[in-house]
């Protein structure tokens, strides 16, 4: 994932990930609403484009969506400032 710096190059403590739909030409988020004003990045996939998985690399994504649907995630600014370590 890309976080974004704000203007004043900042990067956000914390992000929400949601999933939705297009409908009417408006995306849906499901769940609970984004707060009026979010700033958001959309990410859709090509209808052309797959990719493909070996079983242990579907088994540890679908590991970390349960934990990220568990609300067991890590702050973006403590990603940040492992990357920069490297």
């Amino acid at each position: 994932m890309t976080v974004a710096s704000d203007s004043r190059g900042r990067y956000p403590e914390r992000v929400r990930i949601a999933s939705g739909k297009v409908v009417s030409g408006k995306v849906v988020v499901e769940g609970e609403p984004l707060t009026e004003g979010a700033s958001v990045t959309v990410l859709a996939p090509d209808d052309d484009e797959t990719f493909d998985l070996t079983p242990e690399e579907e088994s540890q994504l679908l590991a970390s969506i349960r934990e990220a649907e568990q609300g067991r995630v890590v702050e973006a600014s403590v990603v940040l400032r492992e990357i920069g370590r490297r």
